[in-house]
């Protein structure tokens, strides 16, 4: 379970009927061989480029093995999921080692907190006694309580909102906002009220572009993706992989579009609207949508091997010099300085599957 409120996985589990599960074997060892591997790569004779990672650096691997799983969670390849859920194991435990090289924690702690908090969280299956808690909506509203109180014990100020993270996705983010706050009853009773409010904040933006200026037609914009992401949440829709699976279906059907004028020998740019439209219509009905035509971890490996072998310039080679040459100059304290030191490995290197 994330660290968030679990609200949007409860809905999910709620609905389905339990399945037989894998017996499972000890991941003790496993684990433990892991961690070994990581702090020989971190060790005084391991690998240079191990060695040289942050907390910062890591961060861009961190976020690209997490869509990585998403995107296998979407396409619902299960043998791809098993390989990334590895490679996000990895990242924590990576990350862990170099906070232990700071002196600072080791992979051990962090494992023993989230254990805690699980079974703290969980009075209903780990208390004594018997628990009127026998909904997800109820599981959902004594999770916000018991970290409220958490916050509290800890002398720091309640706050539902206080720990949604401002890197999130802001699609994902009003999602979560939407979510913690309906735990303690701020919500619209019915989904159609949502309906009504998002047709509301319709005829706000419709005034605003008419006469309010940039910066309200900015605002009143703001107002309506926030009611949609709640619209989102009221039906159980995580919107962040709604809006993929969207602009998937958007980026297939474009191409074929682009295709379709390609055969007759002309290009879409010399197209009216009114001849892409017609070819819009025909390929909605055709052209079937599925996975294959979205780009793979897999495909992307072949794409770097392949590079590595006929010794071409790609992006990737790219980012490698660039790489190279950040590590000639001197640092400087600044956010472009930052966000050099978090570049991708480079091309070929381990970090590839």
């Amino acid at each position: 379970m994330p660290t968030r409120s679990p609200a949007s996985r409860s809905r999910a589990v709620a609905s389905r009927e339990p399945k037989p599960s894998l017996p499972q074997t000890a991941a003790g060892a496993e684990f433990q061989k892991l961690v070994d591997i990581m702090a020989r790569l971190r060790g005084a004779n391991g690998c240079p480029w191990d060695r040289e990672q942050t907390i910062q650096s890591l961060r861009g691997f961190l976020l690209e093995e997490t869509y990585e799983a998403l995107d296998a969670i979407d396409r619902g390849d299960h043998k791809a999921l098993r390989g990334e859920i590895g490679d996000l194991l990895f990242e924590g435990v990576f990350l862990a080692q170099v906070e232990a090289n700071e002196g600072h924690f080791t992979v051990t702690d962090s494992v023993r907190a989230i254990c805690e908090k699980l079974i703290r969280r969980h009075p209903h299956i780990f208390g004594p006694g018997s628990s009127q808690v026998r909904t997800a909506g109820q599981v959902v509203e004594q999770w916000e309580q018991i970290k409220a109180r958490e916050q509290q014990d800890a002398g720091e100020r309640r706050s539902l909102l206080r720990g949604v993270p401002s890197t999130l996705p802001s699609l994902l983010r009003a999602h979560e906002i939407g979510t913690r706050v309906a735990a303690v009853g701020f919500d619209w009773a019915r989904t159609l009220d949502v309906v009504g409010k998002i047709e509301e904040e319709v005829a706000e933006l419709r005034r605003a572009i008419s006469s309010e200026g940039v910066e309200r037609t900015e605002e009143e914009m703001g107002d309506l993706l926030f009611s949609i992401a709640n619209l989102s949440r009221k039906l159980g829709i995580e919107p962040e992989s709604a809006l993929r699976r969207a602009n998937a279906k958007f980026t297939v059907r474009f191409d074929a579009l682009e295709q379709a004028f390609e055969r007759q020998g002309r290009s879409i740019h010399d197209a009216t609207l009114q001849e892409m439209e017609s070819q819009w219509a025909k390929i909605k009905h055709v052209t079937p949508v599925t996975s294959e035509n979205a780009p793979t971890a897999t495909s992307k490996s072949r794409r770097i091997e392949q590079s590595k072998m006929e010794n071409v310039p790609t992006a990737n080679n790219a980012k490698q010099r660039r790489n190279e040459e950040t590590k000639k100059r001197p640092r400087q304290p600044n956010r472009v300085a930052s966000r050099r030191t978090a570049a991708r490995a480079p091309a070929g290197g381990r970090r590839r599957k």
